[in-house]
């Protein structure tokens, strides 16, 4: 276990040979530590959230969050908003549920992801049907993430 830790050591299990007799062998490999992260700025973290929050007030909100449906019990969207968590910005919808027979009387979903690489650049992500975030874009600078959120068919709450 020390080993491990150490030099980043792993156990691999050999697949038993068709109609051998033995048992399976273990072997180690060296399994490199994962690089850090890179750190994100407090004035980097700042400046997309002011250029985040203005796209949501001026194109994402008008064009998704509409009123109430007067009838059935569809889920509909209230308030659309972005969050920072560790080096990834994500934009988010709030649900609510009408229907009595809701779970929860409302519901949070992310729609976009823009994870942090260096020097102002980002890759963009969205969120597909299966809950997997398929990433569509790399190495962007913010501005043009910011585009592709506002204009981009995949980017819908």
């Amino acid at each position: 276990m020390n080993l491990e830790r150490q030099f980043g050591l792993c156990k691999m299990n050999l697949e038993r040979q068709s109609g051998a007799k033995h048992a399976k062998k273990k072997t180690w490999v060296y399994s490199p530590p994962k690089p850090p992260k890179p750190k994100v700025t407090e004035s980097v973290k700042a400046d997309l959230q002011k250029k985040a929050d203005n796209l949501i007030e001026t194109v994402i909100k008008p064009e998704h969050v509409k009123e109430p449906p007067k009838e059935g019990d569809l889920n509909y969207i209230v308030d659309i908003y972005s969050k920072w968590y560790r080096s990834y910005f994500y934009f988010c919808a709030k649900y609510n549920c009408p229907s009595p027979n809701a779970i929860y009387p409302s519901f949070e979903t992310k729609f976009a992801r823009m994870e942090y690489l260096e020097n102002g650049r980002f890759n963009l992500s969205y969120m597909r049907h299966t809950q997997q975030w398929w990433e569509i874009f790399t190495d962007l600078p913010m501005d043009e993430c910011l585009k592709q959120i506002g204009d981009g068919a995949h980017f819908m709450p």
